[in-house]
């Protein structure tokens, strides 16, 4: 079933960003631009106004009970996160067992360990909360390096911009990348943060203030079917070979060659959902030359080969 309500499930104090980025994402009218809106339900154990902790309030309209069906139920942060109540707990492990999304910003990601449904899963968190959060649930797998981490039907984000991330990847992942694209175009934020690894463990496409390497970049995303390697970069960059290398890996955290491979896989994404081309064309226009090249790599970060990535993702023409 398409993705259409969400349950945003608020404990006190809110934190207001990252309550706002699920408002902004699934509780905005955007039918004006072909985008039916979601069933948006800001719900709460007590309903009612609820203190963010600094003179403002949010008012959750519904109880629990309007958790109990929807396709995603969303925990944003909060300081009371790590304490969450027995029925906040229920709510969520009747969702996961139902098969519902749930999803959870920041801090929110206390709530789902404390919950227990995050045992044996992958877990994105802050960095400033991962240890703490490994320490206090050793049968999570925290990973304090990836902007969001979906394992499952559970996703985690970061924390605060790594929240609207991972919002626009559960809207691509469900309702494709056009939606995503245009969401995104209102929020004036990038429509697709990819890292491209197995479980769809994202990171963010490289952005660079160093005006030599932004260049670079911004050259090898227009020419991903050439060949690049890092002495021809280096050289574009006036740089020597070695700096280079060390300088790229500073600025984007990964190697210009994986950097390659995360966008081609991102440009083959697209293709895919977007068109009809055959999976060798698709590996053309992507860099890959080869479908068997573009079925390694594809198969290697997403987790899906091209052909079942593009059954379950295809926009309707």
């Amino acid at each position: 079933m398409p993705l259409r309500s969400v349950a945003v499930l608020l404990q006190e104090p809110v934190q207001l960003f990252e309550y706002a980025v699920l408002d902004e994402v699934f509780g905005m009218d955007r039918s004006d631009e072909g985008i039916e809106p979601f069933d948006f339900r800001v719900c709460a154990e007590r309903p009612g106004p609820l203190s963010s902790g600094n003179g403002t309030s949010v008012t959750a309209a519904h109880g629990l009970d309007a958790v109990g069906d929807a396709d995603l139920v969303a925990v944003p942060a909060s300081p009371a996160a790590a304490s969450p109540s027995p029925a906040v707990v229920e709510v969520l492990r009747d969702a996961v067992d139902r098969g519902a999304w749930v999803l959870s910003l920041c801090s929110g990601a206390f709530t789902l360990a404390a919950a227990g449904v995050l045992d044996g899963r992958r877990a994105a968190a802050h960095w400033r909360d991962a240890a703490d959060l490994a320490q206090r649930y050793p049968a999570v797998t925290v990973d304090a390096d990836v902007l969001y981490v979906q394992d499952g039907r559970i996703i985690t984000g970061a924390g605060t911009a790594a929240g609207i991330d991972a919002c626009l990847h559960l809207v691509r992942t469900e309702l494709g990348t056009g939606v995503a694209t245009r969401i995104a175009r209102r929020m004036v934020v990038p429509p697709h943060r990819d890292g491209g690894q197995r479980q769809f463990i994202d990171r963010p496409v490289p952005t660079t203030e160093a005006e030599s390497l932004g260049e670079v970049l911004g050259f090898m995303a227009e020419t991903l079917g050439e060949q690049h390697t890092v002495a021809t970069l280096a050289r574009r960059a006036s740089m020597s070979p070695r700096t280079f290398a060390r300088r790229f890996v500073a600025e984007t955290g990964t190697t210009p060659h994986q950097w390659l491979v995360d966008q081609r896989v991102l440009r083959a994404r697209e293709l895919l959902e977007e068109s009809d081309l055959p999976v060798e064309h698709v590996a053309s226009e992507a860099g890959f030359g080869t479908a068997a090249l573009l079925r390694h790599h594809f198969t290697r970060c997403t987790g899906l080969s091209p052909t079942a990535f593009r059954s379950q993702h295809r926009v309707p023409g």
